[in-house]
Order: structure tokens, then C-alpha cells, then sequence
């Protein structure tokens, strides 16, 4: 079952279903806001039918973290057409990331389902932000602001924090996670993570409350140590690279990754794609 924690005044972190995916709702005067929606359309009605009976009000505004599908596969049972009808949020890159990977990904499954049996993606409808998000933005929900901040690549290309000023929270998506190790999943940065995460180090205060991707709550010193975890494995790869060791042999060099070395397959992958001066936008399908 989802639980529900009240992180701070008027904003609360669902966390539930396979992945642990932290939805988070901000309860203003004019209506509800609502970050990320889940995997598959029947999760996000179970999150609306939960969201209707805890809280007051109407679903006005969604905002997408990044462009993953269990974090946007949700997207239409709020956005246009819907029922709810509501604004969704998100960075301006999403548009194009559906077509590199979050696109061919359903349309594999389409043709194969047995690929991914646990998926409920038959009537899955890849919805993107009606409003795109070039530059800091903020959005007044009545008695609560928020702000919507896009990130340089990291995690995705498509990475964007909500901050609430007053209250002090930052909801970070996958840019930080906390129940497993982060993902480099499709479309990731491995050597420009550490940075943003550095940068978003230096604005937290002590007392922030990080809401990650998934996971629980976390403060600034956990995404501090995040960040250095990343970096270790980004200077790793570059000084295997600068050996002229191959990707494979690069994962073999070390016994003490911060992160299981299966997961860092697509990562060093990526990393001496990146090195090698290659782009890194052909698209694919890879693990979210």
C-alpha cells in the first residue's frame, strides 16, 4: 500500500508501487499540484482516487521530473482530454526525449509484450508537457509558490527541480535517489552529473527537506555524499579511459564501486561515448 508522509505545510510524498516512486502534492488556495504520475495510466488513476479522498480541492497542475516512463506514463489521466483536464509541467526537452526512448520503449513492447510482462501499457498514451519549461519559472497555487527549475544534463536531459522557497523543499526527482542506487538509465549523463549535483549542493541550507525520485526524505548532507559517489565513478572512468582500458575493463579495475557494477554497465558505456567525442542523442531503449 502507498504511504502518505507530510513533509512540510501543505506539501506531502506518496510513495508506493513497484519502483517506490515518490509522487509529492502541494495543497494551494487556487487548487492541487501534483509531481510525477507514475507508470502506466491504471497507476496514476489509483493515485488520483487517492488524492481525491485525502484532499480537498482539484488537481490544477502537473510537473514532470524528467521525461522517464514511470515518472510520465501517468501523464494522461491528468492532462488534456482527462477528466481533470490539468496543466502539465515539465522541461522543454521531454518532447524529444519521448521520440529517442520513451516512444521506441512502447513501441517494443507493443510488438512484444512478453518483453516487460509486468507492464499495463495497452492503452498507455505518451502525454508531454503542455507547458514546456526553458528557465526558472515560478507557479502561485495560492498561498504556496513554487518554483520549477531545469537542470543542465545529468540523470536525463530532461531534468527539472521543484523548489518551494518558504518551506524550504526541493522535490529532485531521480537526480537523487534514495531506496536504490541512482540509475543511469536511458538518456544519462555520467560525466555532468556530479556537477549539477554540486550545484544544487550549494543551495541547500541545513533543514532542507530533498525529496528523491524514490526513497525517502533526505537532507543536504545525503545529497552531498550522492554527488561524491558519482563523481568516484566518473573520475574512474575517465582515468580507465586515459589508460586506454576498454569499458569492460574498466569496471573490472575496481572492487569498491559506490553502486553495484551491473548497474554501471550504460554508464561507462555512455561516459567513453562522451569521451570519445561521440553524440549521445541516437536514442534507444534502455532501463528507466
Amino acid at each position: 500500500m502507498p504511504t502518505w508522509t507530510t513533509v512540510a505545510p501543505r506539501i506531502h510524498q506518496r510513495r508506493g508501487g513497484p519502483f517506490d516512486l515518490s509522487t509529492v502534492v502541494v495543497e494551494g488556495d487556487d487548487g492541487l499540484l501534483v509531481v510525477d504520475t507514475g507508470a502506466e495510466p491504471a497507476e496514476a488513476e489509483e493515485l488520483d482516487a487517492d488524492i481525491g479522498r485525502r484532499f480537498d480541492g482539484d488537481v490544477r497542475w502537473v510537473v514532470n521530473t524528467h521525461a522517464h516512463f514511470d515518472h510520465t506514463f501517468g501523464n494522461q489521466v491528468f492532462g488534456p482530454g482527462s477528466a481533470t483536464d490539468a496543466a502539465i509541467y515539465g522541461h522543454a526537452g521531454i518532447v524529444r526525449h519521448f521520440e529517442r526512448y520513451e516512444g521506441p520503449r512502447l513501441a517494443a513492447w507493443r510488438t512484444d509484450p512478453s518483453r516487460e510482462p509486468e507492464r499495463r501499457w495497452h492503452d498507455a498514451r505518451l502525454t508531454p508537457p503542455t507547458h514546456p519549461v526553458e528557465r526558472i519559472s515560478r507557479l502561485d497555487l495560492g498561498g504556496v509558490v513554487v518554483e520549477l527549475r531545469p537542470q543542465p544534463r545529468a540523470h536525463t536531459d530532461t531534468d527539472l527541480v521543484v523548489f518551494a522557497p518558504a518551506q524550504r523543499v526541493w522535490v529532485v526527482g531521480d537526480l537523487v535517489e534514495e531506496s536504490g542506487p541512482p540509475m543511469y538509465g536511458s538518456g544519462s549523463f555520467p560525466l555532468d552529473w556530479p556537477g549539477v549535483l554540486d550545484g544544487l549542493v550549494a543551495e541547500l541550507r541545513r533543514g532542507d527537506r530533498v525529496i528523491p525520485g524514490h526513497g525517502r526524505v533526505v537532507d543536504r548532507e545525503f545529497v552531498e555524499r550522492q554527488a561524491a559517489d558519482l563523481r568516484t565513478i566518473a573520475e574512474h572512468f575517465v582515468a580507465a579511459h586515459d589508460a586506454g582500458l576498454g569499458a569492460a575493463a574498466a569496471l573490472a579495475e575496481h572492487d569498491d564501486w559506490p553502486f553495484p557494477v551491473e548497474g554501471l554497465v550504460s554508464a561507462v558505456e555512455r561516459a567513453y561515448a562522451s569521451l570519445d567525442g561521440l553524440p549521445l542523442d541516437e536514442g534507444g531503449i534502455d532501463d528507466a
